[in-house]
């Protein structure tokens, strides 16, 4: 076969983490030399993949939120939340230029599906009766693709799955087929659907767990990054003011016992239906928010006592009915409560409430985790999502030139230094190590929790010159060696300090010679 050169090695002899360049290489050696019609399609959906956004699913049981924290992810209210035949099915939300729904069969027929928008925060609908397939036929759907012209969606792919605690075998197994393949058709071929998983949960039960084994146990085959989400979280504590707070300790032990386990990388509880109402906050809501802060403070305790009260007609207050139920609708008791005091602690208009009410839903909080734990490694998730599918089709078909490529392909899936930091990232969280403040505070900046940048990692201004970036990562490095060779600290702070010491390591190998 034609010759095939890898990327150079750290200095150092350290692995190299892959990269959509060297994958790209791979892919292209591996379709010059496959001839099976079957393979080379494969091969060309790995090439296909390495060029299109990052890919992110959605995953949870039964009316986690999914959809709703879809809407509030994008700014737009483009996912159906209302419990109908399109949340059966897997729908892809991509960039388009303008907006379409589209079915799609398993054998490929597709046809346009209509979109039918409800009141307040019931969103959209589509409907899948009735459909005109291409070609003309029966067809069962299959899933459905969703283009919109968002921002959000030009960076990343998004995925919205169905219930995997759903009663219907069928309905579950969608969402399992997508993201662990190999499990599910075990000799079936086929590329992992997503590179990283955003999993909903409510309580920590049974179901999630295993959900959460399923994707672990398919090692290289699944999803590299999971990362938990706490959702609706503003109905704990019954929506009362202070249930942010409550529903981040319950994250905090979730996060324990699945962090521990490896099963997740972070969970955040974020109040998704606040969240979506705040990124579209309009200035008649903000008006009534405002009327209703000029109350008397025991006046509007009263009145916010609980949504049945808050909603009653024949309660005086100087907002409609019709509107409060309408507040009550997109806000929740929760949001409702926490807009109200807001308005009446300082904040002056609808621009700063949105944004005031966006930091306390916590989705400001996710969105800064996935970047970090995903948009910034974007091209190493996707790497090992191809990388995966390419192990898989040249060992299916044996006896070709592109057996060559093998031990090179697997070199660059047994490097896992980015889930190792990913892992790590998540105990800082909880903060389980016994280190100084200080220390942590490096060595979560160090391991790419502020970014993965060198000069970031290094805690430096981007405009430092090489030079410099280079003398403080080396002696980053010595510092936290000597630091793994301590007698007295334990093993999972030794692992932490030799997390450091690699990053520090692969933050070298990006500098100009």
């Amino acid at each position: 076969m034609r010759h095939y050169r890898p990327e150079s090695p750290l200095p150092g002899g350290a692995p190299t983490a892959p990269t959509t360049g060297e994958a790209h290489r791979l892919v292209e050696a591996a379709a010059r030399e496959l001839r099976d019609p079957a393979a080379r399609r494969l091969i060309d959906e790995c090439a296909e993949r390495l060029r299109q956004p990052l890919r992110v699913a959605l995953a949870g049981s039964i009316k986690a939120g999914k959809s709703t924290l879809l809407n509030a992810l994008v700014g737009q209210s483009i996912a159906p939340t209302d419990a109908t035949e399109c949340t059966r099915v897997v729908t892809w939300y991509r960039s388009g230029t303008t907006p379409t729904v589209t079915a799609f069969a398993a054998d490929g027929a597709s046809a346009n599906v209509a979109v039918r928008r409800g009141a307040g925060a019931h969103g959209l609908t589509f409907e899948l009766s009735g459909l005109r397939w291409q070609p003309a036929g029966t067809y069962a759907v299959d899933h459905l693709e969703v283009r919109w012209p968002t921002a959000e969606l030009s960076r990343t792919t998004i995925i919205d799955t169905p219930g995997t605690s759903s009663l219907s075998h069928d309905v579950s197994e969608r969402t399992m087929r997508l993201l662990t393949p190999a499990d599910v058709e075990p000799d079936a071929l086929r590329i992992p659907g997503a590179d990283a998983v955003v999993y909903l949960l409510r309580r920590l039960d049974a179901t999630d767990v295993h959900f959460l084994e399923q994707i672990g146990s398919g090692g290289p085959a699944g999803p590299l990054g999971v990362v938990g989400v706490v959702s609706r979280a503003d109905e704990i504590s019954a929506g009362h003011i202070n249930a942010l707070n409550s529903a981040r300790d319950v994250a905090a032990r979730f996060a324990t016992e699945l962090e521990r386990t490896g099963l997740c990388q972070a969970v955040i509880p974020v109040a998704g239906l606040l969240a979506f109402a705040a990124a579209t906050l309009t200035q008649p809501e903000f008006a009534a928010f405002a009327a209703l802060a000029g109350l008397p403070a025991d006046t509007l305790e009263l009145a916010l006592l609980s949504a049945d009260r808050f909603s009653r007609p024949d309660i005086d207050l100087p907002v409609s009915p019709l509107v409060r139920a309408q507040l009550l609708d997109r806000f929740g008791m929760f949001g409702v409560r926490m807009a109200t005091e807001l308005v009446r602690t300082g904040v002056r208009d609808a621009a700063s409430l949105s944004a005031e009410l966006s930091a306390r839903s916590g989705i400001d909080e996710l969105r800064r985790v996935l970047d970090v734990q995903f948009g910034q490694r974007a091209e190493q998730l996707k790497a090992h999502s191809a990388l995966t599918t390419l192990d898989r089709v040249i060992t299916a078909h044996p006896g070709t030139p592109a057996d060559e490529l093998l031990p090179r392909v697997r070199t660059l899936l047994a490097d896992v230094h980015g889930f190792a930091e990913l892992r790590l990232l998540g105990r800082l969280r909880a903060d389980e190590l016994p280190l100084p403040p200080d220390d942590l505070a490096e060595l979560f900046r160090l391991v790419g929790g502020a970014g993965v940048a060198p000069h970031v990692r290094l805690g430096l201004p981007a405009d430092t010159d090489p030079a410099t970036v280079r003398s403080h990562a080396l002696d980053a490095a010595r510092r936290w060696r000597t630091r793994s060779r301590h007698p007295l600290i334990d093993k999972a702070t030794v692992e932490a300090c030799l997390t450091a010491v690699r990053s520090v390591e692969g933050a070298l190998s990006q500098l100009p010679r």
